[in-house]
């Protein structure tokens, strides 16, 4: 016995976006063409060493120096960041006061100033001679031509990613929440704890890829101030710059591709956490 299907469900879903098959294959042809295509020519090129050529790049004592001194510092920025920038949000969201539009506006800087000139004015502020380096160093905290500088140059140009995904969850969270909290005995700090941070931490979490994403490739605001001693304050990026200087290209593919895999790495640790911290129902941005 045959059923008769109504006209209705024979038709084709209309969705409100028309065009999504067209749609799609844009996207994945421009995807595939601006990123995943640079992506695979990196490994295809490094490839020409073979395993053995690949490994002795890799391995290289000045290659680790500098691997070490990138991701050593793009991790303490962004650690640095994931605490001070969520303060600052939480600033800006919770309080009024006098010029609060400038300072919102000034945090947006280093998202429009161009590296290289951040770079010039860490280093005249922090050098031994600068307005803050020269006292510092008279205390004995030498921050310019070290890995500290580097540091100081990455929380620079990676506070604004941690402020602007971390302001709009904040400002999403209900403060008669707080009110509840503390009207049923809770002290700040377990208020926050329990209150406000399950809330917040996927975004935190965001911001912190982020800055770290952007801290591990940054070259112009930190070439100045880092000094580029080998095996001290050489950064990765540098050398690979100094290998292509040197027509070395499948070498400096080589270090390029280790960079690609430690920051996929690294990258995948922090989405698993945001996502096991998403299954326990918290609210991850957009």
């Amino acid at each position: 016995m045959s059923v008769a299907i109504p006209a209705a469900g024979r038709a084709r879903r209309r969705r409100v976006i028309p065009g999504f098959g067209l749609s799609l294959g844009t996207t994945l042809l421009w995807l595939g063409l601006i990123v995943l295509l640079p992506l695979a020519g990196v490994f295809i090129k490094s490839a020409g060493l073979g395993w053995h050529g690949l490994w002795a790049v890799w391995t290289d004592p000045r290659v680790l120096a500098a691997l070490r001194v990138s991701f050593s510092t793009a991790l303490a920025a962004a650690a640095f960041n994931a605490v001070a920038g969520t303060l600052v949000a939480w600033v800006f969201v919770r309080y009024d006061f006098p010029g609060k539009r400038l300072f919102d506006a000034v945090v947006d800087l280093p998202f429009a100033l161009p590296t290289a000139v951040a770079g010039i004015a860490l280093t005249q502020l922090y050098g031994p001679t600068g307005w803050l380096g020269r006292w510092l160093e008279a205390g004995g905290l030498k921050v310019a031509y070290t890995p500290l500088g580097i540091t100081v140059a990455l929380v620079f140009i990676g506070l604004p990613f941690v402020v602007r995904v971390v302001e709009p969850v904040l400002a999403e969270v209900e403060s008669e929440l707080e009110e509840a909290a503390a009207s049923l005995g809770a002290g700040r700090l377990r208020t926050v704890a329990q209150v406000v941070l399950p809330t917040v931490w996927p975004a935190v979490l965001s911001g912190f890829a982020l800055a770290f994403a952007r801290g591990v490739g940054e070259y112009g605001s930190v070439i100045f101030i880092a000094g580029n001693l080998p095996g001290v304050s050489e950064i990765a990026p540098l050398l690979i710059t100094i290998k292509l200087e040197e027509f070395d290209y499948a070498g400096a593919t080589a270090i390029a591709a280790a960079m690609l895999l430690l920051s996929f790495f690294l990258l995948l640790v922090i989405n698993t956490l945001q996502a096991r911290l998403a299954r326990r129902g918290l609210k991850v941005p957009a």
